[in-house]
């Protein structure tokens, strides 16, 4: 196991800068999630971590060696792909040995690991099954037993999960939550999917266009979140946004409408709400004109525009309803859940 540090890390295509000045301390045992939308580099900080990509300046420490310029073989890392990576000829056991049996490590030994991570993974009945016998889930299990065999100090997951239908994305992602707490390995994780994310992580390092929109807890960046893009990001539904303008201690809607609030800052601003928070209330401030409802089953999302102006708003109500389009509906906002943000740098006003 080992810390991992991130120092002011760039990375340039040529003339183009693909990664700015990223930081981070990830710590011993921890379960780090970089995520991100498709092209904001995630993929490539991961892959600089693992020796695949070259640092143009900065400095990344796995323990408390500089591994800049040391080959992957030789940063004690092990990386679990997305597209799986098994050799078809191989059987499972031969793929989980592979790698040790290139380290010379003796027969005994590579059999010992193999039945190990094959027990942890509840594969063993497969060991001697090849590949294309097996379903997208197992060979999954068969691609992390493949790295934990190697012992690691750091696992890298780079979406792993991508290939595989959304009922077993949800039993995999625990699986794999629950691995990495048993084995204690400092683990990084990329992905672009939000709920894996939310899920897995200990803490998340948003990324976008190369640069570190905020990095926490899951529930921090749910809560408080630094900018209009994490807001978004983070959630689903999205957070609502609402134009408006900050004076006198009330926020003013397009619409003229005011919502109460303890800013004291003035200007223009955006007014965040998540569709979770919004409360039916027939004198509520935020009037809906209703458009469609998707029923959920334990809620139903309300779709809609807001009364006199323009700006669409989603509203998530605990049960079965069903609005006539056209139809008016008031909603209020307890105090705690408002969030503003500045209207020119759309990062985070305090209220």
């Amino acid at each position: 196991m080992a810390t991992i540090s991130l120092k002011d890390l760039v990375k340039n295509y040529g003339k183009v800068e693909v990664l700015h000045h990223v930081e981070g301390e990830f710590h011993d045992g921890e379960f780090i999630v970089i995520v991100g939308p498709s092209g904001c580099g995630k993929s490539t900080l991961l892959r600089m971590v693992a020796g695949l990509e070259t640092v143009t300046s900065g400095e990344i420490f796995i323990g408390d060696k500089m591994v800049n310029n040391l080959e992957p073989a030789d940063r004690d890392i092990a990386m679990v792909f997305q597209n799986y990576a098994l050799y078809p000829h191989m059987t499972v056991r031969e793929n989980m040995a592979y790698g040790l049996k290139l380290r010379k490590f003796s027969k005994s030994d590579i059999e010992r690991r193999v039945q190990e991570a094959a027990t942890i993974l509840e594969i063993q009945d497969y060991l001697d099954r090849r590949p294309r016998q097996l379903s997208g889930g197992q060979r999954q299990r068969v691609a992390m037993g493949r790295a934990i065999v190697r012992d690691p100090q750091v696992f890298l997951f780079d979406e792993p999960l991508s290939n595989l239908d959304a009922k077993l994305r949800v039993q995999m992602r625990l699986e794999i939550k629950k691995l990495q707490r048993k084995l204690g390995v400092t683990s990084i994780y990329v992905t672009h999917d939000q709920v894996e994310a939310m899920t897995l992580g200990d803490r998340l390092m948003v990324l976008n266009g190369g640069y570190v929109e905020q990095f926490g807890t899951p529930i921090d960046l749910y809560e408080k979140p630094a900018s209009i893009f994490v807001a978004g990001f983070i959630g689903s539904p999205s957070m609502n946004f609402l134009p408006g303008h900050l004076a006198n201690a009330h926020i003013e809607l397009e619409n003229g409408q005011k919502i109460p609030t303890t800013s004291v800052q003035q200007g223009d601003a955006i007014f965040g709400v998540r569709p979770e928070h919004m409360i039916v209330d027939e004198n509520g401030p935020i009037e809906v004109v209703t458009d469609l409802c998707e029923q959920l089953g334990a809620n139903t999302l309300v779709h809609g525009v807001l009364k006199d102006g323009e700006t669409g708003i989603v509203a998530s109500i605990q049960g079965h309803w069903d609005y006539e389009p056209g139809s008016v509906l008031g909603f209020n906002v307890l105090p705690d859940n408002h969030h503003l943000f500045d209207k020119e740098t759309q990062k985070r006003l305090e209220n």
